[in-house]
């Protein structure tokens, strides 16, 4: 069991920290949408904004193990994830507008389902072209 652990590691490490992620913008959107009465599509901007802040740091140091902290290659590294999480990001704003407006999901299952493939979608940008070994 523990070779299968230590295998998936990585994956494993990204389900989790993705977890926390998605509730990070899941806290963000509700709160700033039920509580402020903000727009859905503003709060939502304002949950990838902290979310992707929250997740670059734990995928930068848990999930890819990317200790470097030269400042080059660190700005770098932050760079190439939030833009690749813009790309995220238009995915994630298109279906939620989608879904919501045109075929009226609630948002709760607009932004669940949007957050599947967005989660898949980050981890291919991370793995392939941001922490790469």
């Amino acid at each position: 069991m523990m070779k299968i652990i230590q295998k998936n590691r990585e994956l494993i490490a990204y389900l989790f920290f993705g977890v926390l992620t998605t509730l990070v913008n899941y806290l963000v959107y509700f709160l700033s949408k039920d509580t402020f009465h903000w727009d859905y599509r503003l709060a939502n901007g304002v949950a990838w904004f902290f979310s992707v802040l929250f997740a670059f740091f734990t995928n930068k140091f848990w999930v890819f193990q990317s200790h470097t902290l030269a400042w080059q290659k660190f700005f770098k590294e932050f760079l190439l994830f939030y833009w690749y999480r813009i790309l995220s990001l238009v995915i994630d704003m298109g279906l939620m507008i989608v879904l919501i407006d045109t075929f009226r999901w609630t948002d709760f299952w607009a932004k669940t389902c949007t957050q599947v493939l967005v989660i898949l979608a980050n981890y291919l940008f991370s793995k392939l072209f941001i922490f790469k070994k």
